[in-house]
This record gives structure tokens, sequence and C-alpha cells, in this order.
């Protein structure tokens, strides 16, 4: 399927071509968008409030603390065809690096305004969005300092399920971060991206097969 086959189906699908700014992106697609590790602090503990705006609590009357961002992208196949109906989870610290988690180690405060987890669904043209705030910096051990990141995992039956994590373009921790570096320096620009606007466009590969 070539590009303008793409956008024709994408007309077809949403039923006008003004959504072309935000899908236009999905057509540099990788083969796969790199896997990472989970790491530690996936959630264990359910929560009623998992909504898509990780700033608000629900029946809280406060937000959450830090820089806000909305982080949104488009979840398609390696051929560009987007993949509806994807469930897409993200976890990450609060602003002060603290994880919502009883295995985490780390002494800063918990933000009790703050989410923690959020679950979007991918509409038929691949969209997702999070409304959230960039997280902290935290000590991963005595000589290693993890830089800000957002931890995504993506499934759908019929698909291989996809962990991996979401940096930001000009953290000083990037450089030694040891997650971080044990991608080539291809895939790195694919998961560390610029905040422009408030704004992160985080794009998502997957493949069709069965874990």
């Amino acid at each position: 399927m070539n590009r303008r086959e793409l956008l024709t189906k994408f007309a077809m699908v949403g039923g006008a071509i003004s959504v072309a700014p935000f899908v236009q992106a999905a057509l540099r697609c990788a083969p796969q968008t790199p896997k990472q590790t989970q790491g530690p602090f996936y959630p264990v503990a359910d929560q009623i409030d998992k909504d898509t705006d990780l700033t608000q609590v629900m029946g809280a009357t406060e937000t959450a603390l830090g820089e806000v961002i909305f982080v949104q992208g488009v979840v398609t196949d390696p051929n560009c065809v987007p993949v509806g109906d994807v469930f897409v989870e993200i976890w990450q610290a609060c602003a002060t690096g603290k994880y919502n988690h009883p295995g985490d180690p780390n002494t800063a405060k918990l933000d009790p305004n703050f989410q923690y987890w959020g679950i979007a669904k991918t509409n038929a043209l691949g969209e997702y969005s999070f409304k959230t705030i960039k997280p902290g910096a935290y000590p991963a051990d005595t000589n290693w300092i993890r830089p800000p990141h957002i931890h995504f995992k993506i499934h759908k039956w019929g698909y291989h399920e996809l962990v991996t994590q979401l940096y930001f373009a000009g953290e000083k921790y990037n450089e030694a971060d040891q997650v971080l570096q044990k991608l080539s320096p291809a895939d790195q620009k694919l998961v560390v991206l610029p905040i422009e606007n408030k704004k992160v466009q985080f794009n998502i590969t997957i493949i069709k097969g069965q874990n």
C-alpha cells in the first residue's frame, strides 16, 4: 500500500481527510518499535481510575505536580496500516521520580494527585493519546540515575505484545542510561523524542503473531 492509497483509506475510515496531519506522522513506519524491559514497577494492584488523564485522580480536587504533557501517537503495522482497538497501557513515576509501587525503594514522596497508570484504546485510525506529566529522574543504583521515561505495554489479540519505553530528548541522564543505551542508535531515535508545544508524538509499530 503506497502513501496515496493509505491516505485514501484513512479518508474512508475517518470520513474526512482533516485528520491527515496527525495520521501522516505514522507514515514513517519502522519494522517494529524496539522492545525494552518492563522494569520492576509494573502495577501490581488494580485501581478504579485508569483513564487517559493521569493528571487528575477521580474524586480529587487538586491536580498532579509537574510539567503537563500530552503523549499521542498512531499504532500501525510495518506496512503503515493503522491498527484499531489496540490497548495502550502506560505507567510511570510522578514528578519526584517515585513509583506508586510497594517495591520502589526511592525515598521521594508520592503525589496523591497523580494517577501513575492509564489505559487507552486506539480508534479506527490507530490513534491514542494521554494527558500526563513528565516524570522525574530517579536513582536506579548508587552510580546510575534513570532519566525521565514512560513505560508502555501495547497489546491486541493477533499481534505480538510490545513492551517499550519513551524518553525525552535533551535529558542529561539519557547518554548514561543502561537501559536506553542497550538500543542501537537507530532504535534510540524511535524512542527518544522531543516535547513540542507540550506534545510528544510517539508512533508505535507492532507486528502480527502470538507471543
